[in-house]
This record gives structure tokens, sequence and C-alpha cells, in this order.
């Protein structure tokens, strides 16, 4: 048990360390996504106590989350470090560790086959739960950048602003599309990370208790999909826009 214990704590510090690297290089080179010289997103977007849900990736948010977890293990009184920085992992990172590595460490904590499905819904529920709290930010965002296009259009036509000053106005809802996109790509990421533990759980024979779990999933992807759509509606509105 020691042996599987601190085999995955140096695999959860490889992973890590790893992702240290990565986030390191990222930040100096700038985020792609928007390209150089791009304007912010919206404040609404970056700010709030929503803001660090989705806008990393799993791999991301796990290498920044749980380098803090892992860091406090090694540095506090735990009479079994290994253990620590397992269980701070897990709660960092939770599915962004993958399904097989998830699994087996709330297998490791549930031997119970009943209270490791309840701490899988209860996972897949609060992910959900901040699915819908994002989603109440970005709508408010969605709609706003809706009336600005809106407005965009009637002073082209009145010749009130040319497509200089068009674009510039125009650029920060590209922005706001880039993060919001961003955004729904992690969650269906996280989706699809809960589907994977379904499929590991039921190749053990666990069908029959998975269905909560199947519906739980199934709820947070319908909250994701709803979330897309505005942005997809969003991205339809500018684009009918030319400035060429």
């Amino acid at each position: 048990m020691m042996r599987s214990l601190w085999s995955s704590s140096k695999l959860l510090i490889s992973f890590v360390l790893t992702g240290s690297l990565l986030l390191g290089g990222c930040a100096s080179t700038g985020s792609g996504m928007l390209g150089a010289g791009a304007p912010a997103p919206d404040p609404r977007l970056t700010q709030g106590t929503d803001a660090e849900f989705f806008s990393k990736s799993g791999y991301q948010a796990c290498a920044m989350g749980a380098g803090a977890a892992i860091l406090a293990c090694t540095l506090s009184n735990s009479g079994n470090k290994a253990v620590c920085m397992v269980a701070a992992g897990v709660a960092a990172c939770g599915v962004a560790m993958g399904a097989n590595y998830y699994v087996d460490q709330r297998r490791s904590e549930y031997a119970n086959t009943s209270q490791r499905l309840q701490k899988y819904n209860s996972d897949v529920q609060l992910d959900t739960q901040k699915v819908v709290t994002r989603t109440a930010t970005a709508q408010q965002v969605i709609n706003d950048d809706k009336q600005q296009i809106a407005q965009i259009k009637r002073d082209l036509a009145s010749k009130k602003i040319d497509k200089a000053q068009a674009q510039q106005q125009i650029a920060v809802i590209d922005s706001n599309i880039a993060q919001l996109r961003n955004e729904v790509n992690n969650m269906k990421t996280k989706v699809a990370g809960y589907n994977d533990v379904v499929k590991v759980e039921r190749a053990q024979g666990n069908a029959p208790e998975l269905k909560q779990m199947d519906a739980n999933i199934s709820k947070m992807n319908q909250k994701v999909a709803s979330l897309q759509k505005e942005v997809d509606g969003l991205y339809s509105q500018r684009s009918a826009i030319t400035l060429g």
C-alpha cells in the first residue's frame, strides 16, 4: 500500500513539474488564442469568484492547484507525506488527472462502491454548479456584446463611426468570444473525463450503480451545450459585420 502511494505521489509530482514547465512556456510566449496586441476580454470574464473555474485547461489548473497543495504537504508535519500529497493532488485536480488515475485514487479512499460513486456524483454536481454559475456571468457579457454589435451596425450605417473605429470595438468582442470558446472547450473536456470514469467503473461490473452518475453527467453536458449555443449565437452575429 505504501509503495503504491509513494509511486502515486511521485507520478503526481512529475505531472505537476511537467505542467509547470508548460505553463512557464505559455507565460513567456503569451497566449496564441487572441493574437498579439488583442485587447483583454471583458473584466467580468477574467475577474470575480467564477473567473478561474474553466479559464485554464484541466491540465493547467491541476498543475497550479496541486503544486501549491503538494508544497504544503512537504512543509507540513504530516506523519505520512505521501498520503498527504496524493490526497492533495486528487482534491486539486479531480478528473483532470486522467480517468484511470482519478478512479484508482478514489478506490483507495472508498473501497465501498456505493460510497465511491456518491463521491463521483458529488464531484460532477459541483462542476455542474460551476458551469451554471459561470454561464450566468457569461450571459451578461454575451447580452451586452449583442447590443454592442447592433449599435456598431447602426453607427456604421449612419457613418457615425468609420471602419477603423468599428474594428476597435469589435476587437473586444472577439476577445470575449475567444475567452468563452476556450472555457467551453475546457468544460467539454471535464464532461469527457467523467464519461471516461464511468467507462472504467462499468468495466468492473458496476453498471447498475452508475445510472445516477450517467444522469448527472448528462445534466452537466446539457448545461455546457446551452452555453456553447449562446457563444455560437454571439459569434454568428459578430460575423455578420464585415469590415474588409
